[in-house]
């Protein structure tokens, strides 16, 4: 699904010598390279605040600590999603509220935030899925409506651009009171291990939550907030460092091999290919590129891909309401019409910096010859 070693081929010799400056300093926490990726990040995004931590699903927990939310307190966030996003409003004794997603964007529906909204509501996760935004223009209206926090899960759409129906240009993750990310290697901006970090442009905000990362201290053995232990080792930051001056090549190749895998299936009826809502440079970065298949075949071309040598993945196979962790009486399946389409249908192929047009024409036949068949 990915190829890090073809990407490192590329940046050995930059990813080589920020891990040996790394390993001749010994500042193996809170390095020289943490704080510059911090700064150098603030910068690309257009962000006030990057706070770097051990990984994402920390920073969305962070983030809603952050805000003080409380036990009992409502957060609506997407059904159609990894489990990260409702694990931690479930460790924090906070009360997860799943909503369908639109069958287009697979991204979460303005409509059902809105229904879903209650007098216990405090916050909105969107979930910028697969690499494109959420309508963060209908978004951020029902939230200032209603008094609400959005909290943005941005771990995979980093380098992505929102453009706001008055013409405002901002990069996902910077338009939410928060948000989060995650460094994990498959990400378009990954490591080599686990790391996250939190965005915000707010500064009481960015206070509290470096404290939270650090065991709740600003000075040594005081601790002045309840907190957790999570950074971003400097290894990571320096192999981050490495990557990002290339983020926005990396994701134009994806959506350059985006574009020529839907190009290959033009006029196939049972292949529904992504769909992009903002054209330009960053509408969409394509972590993941993902099919809808139509035909009932979608659970047998998964086996015929993985016999035939290529890789793929479902992308989510199970809602999160049905999930045995997350179920919920209150859930009612008549309010997931989409959810529940989708996990029958889709499928994502493989997508990263390094395919090739060999590989795209392979992958495509091997696809169309089969859903034809």
């Amino acid at each position: 699904m990915v190829d890090l070693k073809g990407q490192y081929e590329g940046i050995k010799e930059q990813v080589n010598t920020s891990i040996a400056e790394v390993l001749d300093s010994s500042a193996f926490i809170n390095g020289p390279h943490v704080h510059s990726f911090q700064k150098e990040l603030e910068d690309y995004l257009g962000v006030k605040h990057v706070i770097p931590c051990a990984n994402g699903t920390d920073a969305l927990q962070i983030c809603m600590m952050g805000l003080g939310l409380e036990p009992g307190d409502e957060v609506i966030t997407a059904d159609f999603t990894f489990a990260a996003t409702v694990e931690v409003i479930a460790l924090l004794n906070l009360t997860p509220v799943l909503v369908d997603v639109e069958p287009d964007t697979f991204n979460i529906d303005p409509k059902a935030i809105e229904k879903a909204i209650t007098p216990k509501t405090k916050a909105i996760v969107p979930v910028h899925l697969f690499g494109q935004c959420a309508n963060m223009d209908a978004i951020m209206e029902l939230a200032e409506k209603h008094n609400l926090f959005v909290i943005e899960d941005n771990a995979q759409a980093i380098g992505a651009t929102h453009t706001f129906q008055n013409g405002k240009k901002q990069k996902a993750g910077t338009i939410g009171h928060v948000a989060s990310t995650s460094f994990f290697p498959s990400k378009n901006l990954g490591c080599y291990g686990d790391g996250g970090a939190i965005f915000t442009n707010d500064d009481d905000l960015a206070h509290t939550i470096r404290g939270i990362v650090n065991h709740g201290m600003y000075t040594r053995y005081h601790h002045d907030v309840v907190g957790v232990n999570s950074r971003l080792d400097s290894i990571q930051a320096g192999v981050l460092r490495a990557k990002l001056p290339n983020l926005d090549s990396y994701n134009k190749k994806r959506r350059e091999a985006a574009k020529k895998y839907s190009k290959a299936f033009e006029g196939q009826p049972n292949i529904v290919v992504p769909k992009i809502l903002q054209e330009g440079p960053e509408g969409h970065v394509f972590h993941q590129y993902t099919l809808c298949i139509l035909n009932e075949k979608r659970d047998n071309l998964v086996q015929h891909l993985n016999d035939n040598g290529v890789p793929c993945g479902v992308y989510y196979p199970i809602p999160l309401h049905l999930q045995k962790a997350y179920t919920d009486e209150r859930y009612d399946e008549a309010d997931f019409p989409v959810t529940n389409q989708l996990i029958k249908e889709v499928i994502s192929l493989p997508m990263h910096t390094e395919l090739d047009d060999e590989q795209i024409e392979f992958i495509t036949n091997l696809i169309i010859d089969f859903i034809n068949n």
